[in-house]
């Protein structure tokens, strides 16, 4: 498989076989489920979920059904033509393993490692090379499918954790999950999430997403998916130039599900004008210029 195109990110709408179905036939070229465990998860207390300076807040706590009540919807939706990359996490190297080995059972395009939800009790994986690099290996010593390590921009080396996934085994890695944030509310005096801290996403981490990305392209030798904050075909270009072979859209998909069409065809246009054939042509030209 080819890492390009324009996907739906994680944790935004991949819930269900008919919103994957309706979400590929808006445009989306792949469709990432939400994150997917061993066992069903509840996930946080209310509020989950909240407005912030352009973006979303959420502490939602990685609810899910558990791997064996989600494969029926995976089936369905790759049954309906949709391409499927599954998203999964797990407490423990050997958890992440088992999940991952159950969803590759459906031969999905690729697996989706969340190897840091900033809001989950293992988020401090990916902020770790070494450990990092542990899970990415199970996974990828029961799988046969494509592995794409999902990294989060609060490592404080966030090049040497995309380094320990790729040494691990990673295909591809996802840059970036979201940012640990929280609100608080002034009139009641305490956090507005339920679980006081949650992830940013959304247009605030734009900015943050590009300079990982910046940063990796040179020093990794597998591609990057991009994701955080993309809205427009303007940001989608600038990702590309940083270094993403692929984007991921999540937060503004909310506000409609043309948002793929129109950041393709806006791509197509710049591409077109300035005299490029290819967008293989514009990865990356940042850090050549």
């Amino acid at each position: 498989m080819k890492i390009r195109g324009y996907w739906l990110a994680s944790g935004v709408l991949g819930v269900t076989a008919s919103i994957m179905k309706r979400v590929h036939r808006a445009g989306a070229d792949v469709v990432v489920t939400k994150s997917i465990g061993i066992e069903p998860r509840e996930g946080h207390p209310g509020p989950v979920i909240t407005a912030s300076h352009g973006g979303l807040l959420n502490a939602i706590g990685l609810t899910n059904p558990g791997i064996d009540g989600f494969l029926e919807e995976i089936d369905k939706a790759q049954r309906g033509g949709v391409p499927v990359v599954v998203s999964v996490f797990g407490a423990t190297s050997d958890d992440i393993a088992s999940v991952a080995e159950t969803a590759a059972s459906l031969d999905p395009i690729a697996l989706e490692l969340n190897l840091s939800c900033p809001h989950a009790e293992f988020s401090q994986v990916g902020h770790k090379p070494d450990m990092t690099m542990e899970y990415v290996r199970a996974v990828k010593r029961r799988v046969d499918c494509m592995v794409l390590a999902k990294l989060t921009p609060n490592a404080s080396d966030v090049v040497a954790v995309a380094k320990g996934a790729e040494e691990g085994g990673a295909d591809a890695i996802v840059a970036v999950n979201t940012l640990r944030g929280m609100r608080i509310d002034i009139q009641q005096r305490r956090p507005v999430l339920g679980n006081k801290v949650g992830g940013l996403s959304g247009p605030p981490i734009f900015p943050v997403a590009v300079r990982c990305i910046y940063d990796l392209y040179d020093e990794i030798t597998v591609p990057i998916i991009g994701v955080g904050g993309v809205a427009s075909w303007e940001d989608a270009v600038e990702m590309h130039l940083a270094g993403a072979s692929a984007i991921q859209i999540g937060t503004a998909a909310l506000g409609g599900l043309d948002v793929f069409e129109r950041i393709r065809r806006g791509v197509d246009v710049y591409l077109e004008s300035h005299g490029f054939s290819d967008i293989t042509e514009i990865i990356g030209e940042a850090k050549r210029s």
